[in-house]
């Protein structure tokens, strides 16, 4: 078999770098275990301002300028929903933050999204005694919709190959790379946390935090916005609600936790008092940078290996934006933003 493409990976940074090389007519082949499920598990908000200190994510504007036509197209080609526009409510704690908010809130890059209004309105069964901050024009995608929908549509034009992808087996020469019974010109990983079983990149300085959520049953709190209080409370219809998420840096199992849950119950009972039942309890590892920035880039010997990596809690933003520079970095010799080239590492 020969193809352009072998894409290690299927999470959001796998299908969005094989939705650009399908936009150039490129061919390809994915290899995915299923080890990997943080994109699944993903609360999938895109928000592009920081809570804790109300300040713009890195980027934004560009990322969703990118990110949000991607996924509308997606809806379109595969006539699914993943779109949901979602405002978010956010729980001040005191007056000062009251008072940060309408200082932020006046920002240009930041008064688009942040409505400079305190919202006062009382809603049953939520704590909110300073009101809340809102934040317009932000979303959700439904990330385990998406991506189950385009497993099987790679399934059905035999371009994925369910089994893990053994790195001893990959002969990788000046121009082009032989695995198997595949021949390509370039291999992409996208392997999430399975970085670090990579002999070609495990030097970079990825970490694995993993995050734990919880998906209730509340019919009692009745709101179609997402609460940001100390976890965040996402409604996802019927009321029912994504409840998130941990962090845990030393823990590397994908398994849910008692401790996982209890301090999930803890903190959602610090704002919410209406009474829910938990349904589900999931977990997931996240591959993150400390400098909070995606890996994108060549290998510094095998310039046919490359690595989308990293994409952390804002994947949904990012991995449009990365995938088409990685691919442009890949075929046109286009710069990559220093920010997110692995090169700042070396």
């Amino acid at each position: 078999m020969q193809v352009d493409y072998i894409i290690v990976g299927l999470g959001l940074a796998g299908l969005a770098f094989t939705r650009e090389l399908e936009s150039h007519k490129k061919s390809y082949i994915v290899f995915e275990n299923n080890s990997q499920n943080s994109s699944i598990v993903a609360g999938g908000m895109y928000n592009p301002v920081i809570l804790k200190r109300f300040t713009p994510v890195w980027n934004a504007d560009v990322q969703l300028d990118i990110a949000l036509p991607f996924y509308d197209e997606l809806e379109k080609e595969f006539i699914n929903k993943y779109h949901y526009k979602v405002d978010i409510y956010r729980v001040f704690k005191s007056v000062e933050e009251q008072n940060n908010w309408f200082v932020a809130s006046d920002k240009p890059m930041l008064s688009k999204f942040m409505d400079s209004k305190i919202v006062q309105e009382k809603h049953e069964g939520i704590i909110a005694d300073y009101g809340y901050g809102k934040l317009k024009n932000t979303g959700r995608i439904d990330t385990k919709r998406l991506l189950n929908d385009y497993r099987e549509y790679l399934t059905n034009k035999n371009l994925l190959k369910t089994e893990t992808f053994n790195y001893s087996n990959l002969e990788v020469n000046v121009e082009n790379v032989k695995y198997g019974e595949v021949n390509a010109s370039k291999v992409i990983f996208c392997e999430g946390f399975g970085l670090k079983k990579n002999p070609f990149f495990n030097n970079l300085p990825m970490q694995e935090a993993k995050g734990e959520l919880l998906i209730i049953h509340a019919p009692n709190l009745n709101v179609d916005f997402l609460i940001k209080a100390a976890v965040f409370v996402l409604p996802l219809g019927n009321n029912y609600y994504k409840v998130g998420a941990t962090f845990n840096w030393k823990d590397k199992t994908k398994l849910p936790t008692e401790k996982g849950k209890q301090e999930l119950t803890k903190k959602l009972e610090s704002f919410i008092t209406v009474p829910y039942k938990i349904v589900e309890q999931i977990a997931g590892i996240r591959p993150t940078v400390k400098d909070r920035r995606p890996l994108v880039g060549k290998h510094s010997i095998h310039k046919n290996l490359a690595i989308l990596n990293g994409l952390g809690t804002r994947g949904v933003m990012i991995a449009p934006m990365a995938a088409k520079a990685l691919y442009n970095h890949l075929e046109y010799e286009t710069a990559l933003d220093e920010e997110i080239a692995i090169d700042r590492f070396y």
